[in-house]
């Protein structure tokens, strides 16, 4: 039963699950402090809701089409929108966990543990504190120290360049890309041509591995 002074958050649920937003809804929506107001199958679709207002708190799954959780969270984050986010993914990858608190992202929680860590990812995020799963941070400090600057490299792209790879390597026309980030079919193009250019690649399908591989789409 809420108390007069409870303040309960209203969470969005990004996942193109739809079990997986069910258990996530099932563990929120009984507690005091969260109700569950939202849900979205892409990250499109989180965006404009998030854009909407009235959302304190957005779970956003690492890999979902149109839009990934980490561009919504850059999307978010850049437009200065008062919603906290939290990343749940299935990669147990320190470099994810980065691009996630780079991308404005109060934490990152990983899938196979949402039951036991969630709850306190909610609560931290929620209170504008940062939340790491239990046990990564020696193992990515030190991962991180051993790399040093060699990550600088690593993010040959902008934003708006992995919005369109993206597209393209989900199967999207250069048309139907134009028409979904309102651009023009020759600026789609020449994104697409800079974009094998700047990668060293040849065509769609080496678009789309490299998509797979650092984790844009899923395989």
């Amino acid at each position: 039963m809420h108390t007069p002074t409870t303040r309960v958050a209203r969470v969005l649920l990004a996942d193109d699950h739809t079990l997986l937003r069910q258990g996530v809804k099932m563990m929120l929506d009984p507690q005091p402090d969260f109700t569950v107001v939202a849900e979205a199958a892409d990250g499109a679709e989180a965006l404009e809701r998030i854009s909407r207002g009235d959302i304190d708190l957005a779970i956003l799954d690492v890999t979902m089409p149109r839009m990934t959780g980490l561009q919504v969270a850059r999307e978010v984050s850049q437009r200065k929108l008062p919603t906290q986010m939290l990343i749940l993914s299935m990669h147990d990858n320190e470099q994810y966990l980065f691009e996630a608190l780079k991308a404005g992202a109060a934490g990152y929680v990983h899938k196979s543990m949402a039951d036991r860590d969630l709850l306190n990812a909610c609560r931290a995020a929620v209170r504008g504190e940062p939340f790491l799963y239990p046990g990564a941070m020696s193992t990515i400090i030190r991962e991180y120290v051993q790399r040093g600057e060699a990550h600088e490299g690593d993010r040959l792209l902008t934003p708006r360049e992995e919005e369109i790879l993206k597209l393209i390597a989900e199967g999207h026309s250069g048309k139907e890309i134009a028409e979904m980030l309102f651009i023009s079919p020759k600026t789609v193009e020449r994104h697409r041509a800079n974009l094998l250019e700047k990668l060293g690649m040849k065509d769609r399908l080496e678009l789309t591995r490299y998509a797979i591989r650092v984790g844009l789409i899923e395989p």
